[in-house]
Parts: structure tokens; C-alpha cells; sequence
């Protein structure tokens, strides 16, 4: 069976360019255009097997709904990768401190994403894993 993975970005073309590039890799993409839409699919008790976000969205913006993700425990194994053309230390800082399982810099290419999806999935195995011992 397919991974599932969803994606929230605000931008079409970046939708389609993703859902293009994970169709080549073997996966199902469900694109969103904003955050809200996810956790309206996540409350209704859907779930993927790794949610992609954008950072600059309008209203609530990628950083704001990571957060918001990590602090439910019904979504804590849910792996996180941030897609952004922001490069600023600072911000790649900030969302692994939140609890980004990855972090693709835009524009993206296939094997960098085929790299971060195998990435994100062990690394929030580990963390939970982690998370039990202590």
C-alpha cells in the first residue's frame, strides 16, 4: 500500500510540483492550501503517514501549526517536514525545536525529498522511542 502524505502550502504550482515528484517516488499526495484545512481532515480523524508544511501561509502559518500539532498527543507520531524557501538559521533552529522531523529548502528536488520522507519517518520513531524511556 502507499504512504499517504499530505502537504499544506499556499502556493498551486508548488502543489503540483510536489504531487508530481511523490507520484514518481511511489507515494499519494492530498494537497492542501492552508493549515486550517489539515486539522479540519486531522479533528475528523483522518491521518497521513507525513505532513509536508509550508512556513509563510496566510492566517496560520506552518511554524504556528507545527506547534499547535506537537502539543496534541493524538497527532505526536505524525512525522513533520517544513518546506520553505526561508534559509535563515535562525528559522531551521526554531522549527526542529518545535519538533520538525525534517527540513527541505524550496525549490525542491526529488532526491532530497525521497531523502527527508525516509529521514523524518525514522527520526520521529526515534523521538518517540525516546520519548518512552524517559
Amino acid at each position: 500500500m502507499k504512504k499517504m502524505i499530505w502537504m499544506a502550502d499556499d502556493d498551486a504550482e508548488i502543489r503540483s510540483a510536489m504531487k508530481m515528484m511523490l507520484n514518481m517516488l511511489g507515494y499519494d499526495l492530498r494537497a492542501f492550501k492552508d493549515v486550517q484545512s489539515v486539522a479540519s481532515a486531522l479533528l475528523g480523524g483522518e491521518k497521513p503517514d507525513l505532513l509536508f508544511l509550508d512556513i509563510n501561509m496566510p492566517e496560520v502559518n506552518g511554524v504556528e501549526f507545527l506547534a499547535v500539532v506537537r502539543q496534541r498527543p493524538e497527532w505526536e507520531r505524525l512525522p513533520i517536514v517544513i518546506v520553505s524557501s526561508d534559509t535563515e538559521e535562525k528559522r531551521v533552529e526554531q522549527v526542529f525545536r518545535l519538533g520538525a522531523d525534517g527540513y527541505v529548502f524550496k525549490p525542491v528536488n526529488i532526491d532530497e525529498l525521497d531523502m527527508q520522507i525516509n529521514s523524518a519517518i525514522q527520526r520521529r520513531k526515534v523521538a518517540l522511542e525516546r520519548k518512552d524511556i524517559a
